[in-house]
Order: structure tokens, then sequence, then C-alpha cells
């Protein structure tokens, strides 16, 4: 019986991961889309975030039920709680994917990025991609290493999201009101993204630790 119940709890662990993926999935296919004006790529972001929803809901079941069969304490409960955040986490990281792929089809067949923006938001697709690849493997493993490094990914992110900022406020913007608004929604879907990210990360330090990731992270010189 005890078998059963610790293979319970690693397929929740094996629910998180696959959530991982299919977000990271999401987020790239709707940041080339929203650069290659591709409705195509977009719609099927869409489309794909009722997996994400389903692996979320079937976890939340598996949850419910080992907490009123098993009635686990001490490391157990914790674990379970912390991956209920989790995938609330994740779950709102396949939405952020869905309204950026939204944006790109509101505005479609017109390239939602002028072209002075784009390496900017090219980046930010590039963090995002790397930080929830890390947050995938901090859960598989439950490497706290790896978890502590995702808040400076998410500095990175922090900086590149200011930077759009910048150029949008800027004196020298000539793409009207109606891009700039686009842009800034993007902008914040990305920022929001990895601090999703990072908080799944901080709930595994929790869980291995017994301690927040802030407690534990080395002063930055």
């Amino acid at each position: 019986m005890r078998d059963l119940y610790h293979e319970e709890l690693d397929a929740i662990s094996d629910q998180l991961v696959e959530m991982t993926r299919l977000v990271s999935s999401a987020m790239s296919r709707a940041a080339t889309a929203l650069l290659d004006a591709d409705l195509g790529l977009a719609e099927g972001v869409i489309a794909g975030d009722e997996d994400v929803n389903a692996i979320q809901h079937a976890l939340e079941d598996s949850a419910l039920q080992l907490l009123a069969r098993q009635q686990p304490v001490a490391t157990d409960l914790r674990t379970i709680v912390a991956s209920l955040r989790m995938s609330a986490d994740l779950e709102r990281m396949g939405d952020l994917a869905v309204h950026v792929a939204k944006v790109t089809r509101r505005r479609y067949p017109a390239s939602v990025v002028p072209p002075e923006l784009r390496s900017t938001v090219l980046q930010m697709g590039h963090v995002a991609e790397r930080i929830v690849a890390k947050a995938g493997s901090v859960i598989a493993g439950k490497d706290v290493e790896v978890a502590l490094e995702l808040a400076h990914d998410d500095d990175e992110m922090d900086k590149l999201h200011r930077e759009l900022y910048r150029m949008i406020l800027s004196k020298d913007w000539a793409h009207g009101v109606e891009t700039a608004v686009d842009v800034s929604l993007c902008g914040r879907y990305y920022e929001r993204y990895a601090d999703h990210a990072v908080s799944v990360a901080n709930r595994v330090v929790f869980l291995v630790t017994g301690a927040w990731a802030a407690d534990q992270a080395e002063p930055v010189s």
C-alpha cells in the first residue's frame, strides 16, 4: 500500500514536469507567432491550452484523493500542498502564452512588434524558454542550486522589460498608441511568465530545505 502511495506522489511530480514542457512549448510558439505574425501558430497555442488545464485538473484530483485517503504529514504533506501551488503557477504560465498568442491574432495580418523592438522581444522569449526549462529540471531533480539561479534569470527578464518600456516611451516612438499598448501587454506577459516560473522554483526550495529561497540566496556583488 505504501509503495502505491509513493508511486502516486511520484506521478504528481511527473505531471508537473509535463506541465512545464507544455507551457514551455506554448510560450516558444507564441513568441514565434508574435514576431512572425503567424496566425496558424497563434491559434495552435490558444487551442493547446486545454491540455495544460486537463493536466492541472487531473493533478488536483490526485492530490485531493491522497489527502483524503492517506492523511499525509510532514514532508509528504508539504509535497502535496506545494504541488497544488506549483500547478496553479504553471497553469497561469500557459494562460500568459495564450495572451501573447491572442495579441498576435488580434493584430493579424499586421506584425505587433516594430523592427527596432524585435531584438528585445526575441531576447525576452529566449529568457522565458530558459527559465521554464530550468523550472522543469528543478521539479524533476529537486535541484536547489538550479532553483536559486532562476532569480538571476528573472532579473534579466526584468531588465529587458524595462528596456522595452524605455523604447516605447522614447520621444522617437513613431508607431502610435495601439502598437505601444500591444507591445507593453506582451512585455508584461513575458515578465509575469518568468515570475511564475521563479515561484515554482521557490516552492521546490521550500519543499527540499524547509526554508524559502530568499533566505538561502547568496548576495549578488
